[in-house]
């Protein structure tokens, strides 16, 4: 079954939203953004948060060190990377927590996500460039993965279906789709997991 991640919740009634829809990923984005949270925010969003749900933090070049405090204090449980975070610095960051590293791509031209097959992240989260801008790419540059891989960029629930159709990946992340001026919909959020767990 493919796995969903609902990112950028900023609000407490966004996690009311999440635990009625049941996603198996949120995101909670720490780097700068209209989404951005502070550990205050996460945490207090975390203690309401159904113990089913994995919270992710969303990280931009960070210190490897605040990464490691958040996943300390039990307000993350997967560490999302965006930035130019070297093979070295994901290394780095696997031996300072057990946990799971996603590592975002911009996909641009075929080739590009292959290229990351070697990285020591977990697993890769394949968008269009700089991510964000709630625009699907071109899923066709995507090719043949060895790695599993979240599938972001762009989707909503009028799109999930035919992204499905053309990509195969281990999960997909979804932010500006299940939105409604600039906050998070729980209608929206609810429609698009049922379009992919039942098509």
């Amino acid at each position: 079954m493919i796995k969903i991640k609902i990112c950028g919740l900023s609000r407490l009634c966004d996690i009311d939203a999440v635990n009625d829809a049941k996603p198996e990923y949120i995101g909670f984005v720490f780097a700068e953004s209209r989404r951005k949270v502070t550990p205050q925010m996460a945490i207090d969003m975390r203690e309401k948060l159904d113990t089913d749900i994995i919270p992710v933090g969303v990280f931009v070049n960070e210190d490897p060190g605040k990464i490691v405090s958040l996943v300390e204090r039990g307000i993350i449980d997967v560490i999302q990377l965006h930035g130019s975070e070297s093979a070295e610095y994901i290394s780095r960051l696997k031996t300072l927590t057990d946990k799971t590293v996603v590592k975002a791509v911009d996909v641009l031209n075929e080739g590009d996500a292959q290229k990351w097959e070697e990285t020591p992240a977990d697993y890769l989260l394949l968008d269009g460039k700089g991510g964000g801008k709630g625009k699907p790419f071109n899923w066709e540059l995507i090719g043949k993965l060895e790695k599993p891989f979240f599938l972001a960029g762009g989707l909503c629930p009028e799109n999930i279906g035919h992204a499905l159709e053309k990509v195969k990946p281990f999960a997909v992340d979804v932010s500006s789709g299940v939105e409604t001026d600039g906050f998070k919909d729980t209608v929206k959020i609810k429609e698009f997991i049922r379009m992919v767990r039942n098509g």
